[in-house]
């Protein structure tokens, strides 16, 4: 009697971990498919406007000594 049960849990969990893997394969292939759907039907990518350079990064050494005088505040706080 026992093993009977055994086998039908085994069976039932076999059918169960089937039908989540089932289902994940056609998920996935259905993202993939809509994925390359959407790369057809979109326009294409139009150029992007060159980006001037970053403006030269002032050394402000008073800043930075602000944050460093509140980490080390803050550290010995803790």
């Amino acid at each position: 009697m026992d093993t009977n049960l055994l086998l039908q849990g085994v069976e039932l969990l076999l059918l169960g971990m089937g039908i989540v893997f089932g289902f994940l394969t056609l998920l996935v292939v259905m993202l993939r498919g809509m994925s390359g759907l959407a790369a057809r039907i979109s326009p294409p990518d139009e150029a992007l406007p060159s980006l001037t350079p970053a403006a030269a990064v002032s050394d402000d050494r008073r800043v930075i000594a602000a944050i460093s005088a509140a980490v080390a505040r803050y550290r010995a706080s803790r």
